[in-house]
């Protein structure tokens, strides 16, 4: 089964996020800050990981920078409800980017993608 992290300081995101992917058939686990993030990253592995790029007391993109140099093979789709990032998520060493939405039509769409890039 494939498993998915999602990393996002806001709750509701994480539960709404996790239901969903699971109806999907993906095996999801959630952490709210960096720190859980990469604690969770050390006992388990993982096929992708759903971040948000703006979050309180922490930046999604150090996060991040921090994945990239720890696991630099495992794909991560970026987050936000902002549009104007779309065009720089490359540069940021991200394999996807998605705007947040309540429709989550797109965000499963951009995991298939991503994940289809990594099957040999």
């Amino acid at each position: 089964m494939t498993r998915l992290l999602v990393v996002d300081d806001e709750r509701d995101i994480r539960h709404l996020y996790a239901a969903e992917l699971e109806d999907e058939g993906y095996e999801v686990e959630t952490a709210g800050t960096g720190r859980e993030a990469a604690e969770i990253l050390e006992r388990k592995d993982f096929d992708l990981i759903v971040l948000d790029i703006q979050m309180k007391g922490e930046s999604g993109l150090q996060i991040l920078q921090n994945i990239v140099r720890k696991k630099s093979d495992l794909p991560v789709i970026l987050c936000t409800a902002f549009s104007c990032y779309k065009d720089d998520f490359s540069s940021w060493l991200a394999d996807g980017y998605v705007v947040k939405s309540s429709d989550l039509s797109e965000l499963k769409s951009e995991i298939r993608r991503v994940l289809a890039k990594q099957q040999p």
